[in-house]
């Protein structure tokens, strides 16, 4: 009898295995950046590729972050299919006129004739305490800019296979992993950065919404951490005879709106997580698709829990202070169903 053995990988293992498989199956994928080669990138989402496909496809880059991703459009508008690693996705500052004037408008402006099948992954996430320049996820900064896809797995199993689906999307894919979730010993390890992953190749669709845990009291909306700590706070208040229903996004573009909107109409209430900015961010873009799809469902007005207007402190009480917590979205849910 068959059985299938289940593996145990962490996140960043998860992201290059995928990418591997992806090289083997065509030669037209190939991977550069800063520190992705030996070093196997700062964030471990290139380990083990330049020993096994060479510097010729695993490419470590000068630190000019608008000279390689540059390059990276050029390689895809060609026919190839590059992987570009933007190491902090706080850096886009420097080379936003590669990412939004060239790489997600070339397309457009082609009338469709050049097609630009090119990943750019960047890590994205605090709590670890590197202060406000490396700390930030920045979702609806480039979820807001057409012309990109732009995802954010939240397991290992969801890492290798949407990085496999957006390597073979001929579009430009914002592929942004968040570092607590790569599962690296200098870092703090969470049970959430390590799953079962299967070894073969596999797809997981980008734009599609994934709900976790079903519930019928309110539905909690989250991605990356804010979806694991929704999940533990679903377990406590379910110990207070309260069903939480968690949604995790995955993708920012598409927004798989029908999943929520059905969610809502289900529970009757919302409270949307992002560790993101508050103001004009993803929980307002949520909460505007359901005002708009499901408004009379609601028995109680959306709650939004997101970070404050603030820059990222350094310090790490300040940094927990500003950061959404399974504490926090217990309290919110509980005013909510109290209202």
């Amino acid at each position: 009898m068959k059985t299938t053995e289940k593996r145990l990988l962490t996140g960043n293992k998860a992201m290059a295995e995928g990418i591997a498989l992806e090289m083997e199956r065509d030669p037209n994928v190939f991977v550069l950046g800063e520190d992705v080669g030996k070093y196997g990138g700062i964030f471990g989402s290139t380990e083990g590729l330049l020993d096994k496909f060479g510097s010729t496809r695993v490419l470590d880059t000068p630190i000019s972050e608008t000279a390689f991703i540059g390059a990276a459009i050029g390689a895809a508008a060609e026919g190839m299919r590059p992987i570009a690693e933007l190491m902090f996705v706080d850096f886009f500052g420097v080379c936003m006129d590669q990412i939004y004037n060239h790489m997600a408008k070339i397309p457009y402006m082609s009338g469709g004739n050049v097609k630009l099948p090119m990943v750019l992954m960047t890590a994205v996430g605090g709590g670890y305490n590197d202060a406000a320049q490396h700390s930030q996820t920045l979702y609806a900064t480039f979820a807001h800019l057409p012309g990109m896809k732009v995802v954010a797995p939240s397991t290992p199993y969801d890492l290798k296979g949407m990085m496999i689906s957006a390597i073979r999307d001929d579009n430009p894919v914002l592929f942004m992993f968040h570092k607590s979730l790569q599962g690296l010993g200098w870092m703090d390890q969470i049970d959430a950065s390590l799953g079962h992953v299967p070894s073969e190749a596999y797809t997981v669709p980008l734009g599609k919404a994934n709900i976790i845990r079903e519930g019928s009291d309110v539905t909690v909306v989250g991605l990356q951490m804010t979806l694991h700590y929704a999940l533990e706070a679903a377990q406590k208040l379910a110990e207070q005879g309260i069903e939480a229903e968690v949604i995790d996004l995955r993708s920012l573009v598409p927004l798989d709106k029908e999943t929520i909107i059905q969610s809502v109409k289900k529970t009757h209430r919302l409270v949307i997580v992002d560790e993101d900015y508050l103001s004009y961010g993803m929980t307002a873009e949520v909460s505007a698709v359901v005002a708009e799809h499901a408004l009379y469902d609601l028995a109680a007005p959306i709650r939004r829990l997101a970070v404050p207007d603030v820059p990222i402190p350094y310090s790490r009480p300040l940094e927990q202070f500003i950061l959404p917590s399974p504490a926090k979205i217990i309290e919110t849910v509980l005013d909510l169903i109290n209202e």
